[in-house]
């Protein structure tokens, strides 16, 4: 043993080492002796759950994925689940994406659950992440869980967790699993499967998701020639969105769709990317190709599981240009306003779902066709509780500014299935009244005010990283700035205290969301500087909001090369250049 290490940590390397664990296991303990950092790491503590489940690196240890982590999480949700269920057949749903260990990792969690006498349904093949979440309803599961990492590096690996509503999981039921998990040895895992209650799932459910998603996606305004005039570029980087997105496209009248077909055959390495996180402009590299050899009008990229999209439209100079989050977030929202509106169907009963890092210029425009804008936490799992906190109001769209939109409340996640359709819709309707998705979104910054957003994110790795983020999220605590580039800081949202302190009467007041990890600034001139840690990566973040009003379109260029600046003077003054 590694003297160096912690009594603590030595003590969960030996229990790694009893004869429970299996002999390549051990091995790579033995292995690891060598590296002292390393294991210390790989043991220091156990993953955690985040805002999108569990997610970490795949090897040997406690804070790995691994056949031992999955399976005593999977064991004690097992538990958890017969003792709320007691009178209940239980039933759980099990997907998984293109990345390395991914089906094998999920015919783990299948064997762990049958072992304890719950039913399984397995999807036979990689499925988008949408189309767990509705399977979990469709069939009537108590549970779901998807094995994905996202848009997370090839050495990662994770584990979703729904609820029977199709949601990701909240409190109560979140801390009460992970106590339960938390007191399991690892030789309470069942790993012996009952294959007679492992069923494979596919076609049937992949068809009713889709039919749901067209239903959800498509403005009834447009026409099947008008959808003729569009022309798409779409790429699933290596992911499982190519499962669903095109049979969509194609369902919903689509002809006009270029794939990429460099990136098109699913695989866990994504060899031409970087990253396969369409929030990076680098990963629609290929896409944005091919867009100019076809004279694509629109261009969309989704990640591994088919959660998140990223768009790229030609803007006033006919140029191919990326949206972020909460562009696409906001012109999403407004189209869909739109059709309830025409509709008939707002009467002050709706609401709309977004988080405290996301646009404000969101609530702006709710506001103005009379329909709520609740606010919740980072995590789309958040949204997707509103729908269950208020079961006598409408719920329209949810969105947040990483590239997550959920049209509609059939599936309890992001969909990046049903907001491609959606997406390619407002540019089919743009296009037939001679405007675009670029113009659109021109007219909503004129109507509601210039909203420009950006995102900085730091990497720090390992338990060093994660002791530098929160001494930074600390510091920002109990020396919290007076002003930023020049303007006073009008008021600090703390909702780790859940307090809200407005310098200007010098009150303070609670937050009534859960608590988390997050501070808000907000300065006397609009803008808003909001700092987290992330839930699913060693990173910090910072998102920087300014506004202006846009008084013509035509004004619009001249205005964003202000806000532009603006950004940059605030990252200068915060030293985030």
């Amino acid at each position: 043993m590694v003297s160096s290490l912690s009594s603590e940590i030595q003590s969960k390397i030996s229990n790694w080492q009893q004869d429970f664990f299996d002999q390549e296991t051990k091995d790579e303990i033995t292995k690891l002796q060598e590296n002292p950092e390393e294991l210390e790491d790989r043991f220091y503590k156990d993953l955690e759950f985040g805002t999108g489940g569990m997610r970490g690196v795949m090897g040997v240890g406690t804070n790995r994925i691994n056949k031992y982590t999955l399976g005593r999480n999977t064991q004690g949700l097992s538990d958890y689940l017969k003792q709320l269920y007691t009178e209940e057949k239980l039933k759980v749903a099990i997907a998984y994406d293109c990345r390395h260990n991914s089906k094998s990792f999920a015919k783990i969690v299948a064997d762990v659950f049958s072992a304890n006498d719950i039913e399984v349904f397995l999807f036979e093949d990689l499925r988008a992440t949408p189309e767990l979440s509705f399977a979990v309803k469709h069939l009537n599961c108590q549970c779901g869980i998807v094995l994905t990492a996202s848009h997370n590096p090839p050495e990662y690996n994770g584990y979703k967790v729904y609820w029977k509503d199709g949601g990701q999981l909240v409190p109560p039921h979140d801390k009460a699993i992970i106590t339960v998990i938390n007191n399991l040895d690892y030789k309470d895992i069942n790993f012996e499967a009952n294959d007679a209650l492992i069923h494979k799932i596919g076609s049937n459910v992949d068809d009713a998701f889709i039919e749901a998603a067209v239903e959800n996606g498509v403005l009834k305004q447009n026409s099947l020639e008008n959808r003729d005039e569009l022309s798409i570029v779409f790429t699933s980087l290596h992911g499982t969105s190519i499962t669903a997105v095109p049979e969509t496209l194609k369902r919903a009248g689509y002809k006009n769709v270029h794939i990429v077909k460099e990136q098109a055959l699913p695989d866990g390495d994504f060899p031409t990317v970087k990253s396969p996180n369409p929030e990076e402009p680098e990963a629609l590299k290929m896409a944005l190709e091919l867009a100019k050899k076809v004279n694509a009008d629109i261009v969309i990229g989704t990640d591994p599981d088919c959660d998140r999209l990223g768009i790229a439209v030609r803007n006033i100079s006919g140029e191919l240009t990326l949206l972020n989050g909460n562009q696409t977030m906001v012109l999403m929202t407004k189209f869909l306003l739109d059709q309830w509106e025409k509709d008939g169907k707002i009467n002050g009963n709706q609401f709309v779902g977004s988080t405290i890092v996301s646009t404000p210029m969101l609530p702006k425009l709710t506001a103005a066709y009379n329909v709520d804008c609740k606010i919740g936490l980072t995590g789309f799992k958040w949204i997707a509780k509103m729908i269950e906190e208020y079961p006598n109001m409408d719920f329209i769209v949810g969105g947040e500014e990483s590239f997550g939109f959920m049209v509609g409340d059939f599936v309890r996640d992001k969909d990046a299935v049903t907001s491609t359709l959606l997406a390619c819709e407002i540019a089919t309707l743009a296009k037939a009244k001679g405007s675009s998705f670029f113009d659109q979104l021109i007219d909503l910054y004129a109507t509601h005010g210039f909203f420009k957003e950006r995102l900085i994110s730091i990497t720090k790795k390992g338990k060093s990283g994660a002791q530098e983020i929160q001494k930074i999220m600390d510091e920002a605590r109990t020396s919290p700035p007076l002003e930023i580039n020049g303007s006073s800081v009008i008021k600090i949202e703390d909702y780790q205290s859940s307090i809200s302190y407005d310098a200007t009467t010098n009150t303070s007041s609670a937050i009534s969301i859960p608590k988390a990890n997050v501070l808000v600034f907000t300065t006397d001139d609009g803008s808003r500087i909001a700092l987290r840690p992330s839930g699913t990566e060693p990173k910090i973040k910072y998102y920087i909001s300014v506004n202006k009003a846009l008084k013509v379109a035509s004004e619009f260029e001249s205005t964003e090369s202000e806000l532009e600046v603006k950004i940059n003077k605030i990252l200068k003054a915060m030293n985030l250049e």
